[in-house]
């Protein structure tokens, strides 16, 4: 079974790209906006990584 998981604000185009390398989930265009749609592990993994990539960039914003 497909699963989606909406994209949060932030997330670069290269960080989707990435993400879609590296998982097996494709990007899928909605009324609502973009989601990823994959299995419900492999969209529990991207979203671990969204969240360490978004912290990541909050503390690079911090340092300025």
């Amino acid at each position: 079974m497909l699963y989606e998981m909406r994209l949060p604000h932030g997330i670069t185009g290269s960080m989707v790209m990435k993400i879609m390398e590296k998982y097996n989930v494709e990007l899928v265009q909605t009324d609502e906006g973009p989601v990823l749609q994959g299995e419900l592990e492999e969209l529990e993994k991207v979203k671990d990584e969204i969240i360490k990539y978004l912290n990541e960039r909050i503390k690079e914003l911090e340092g300025r």
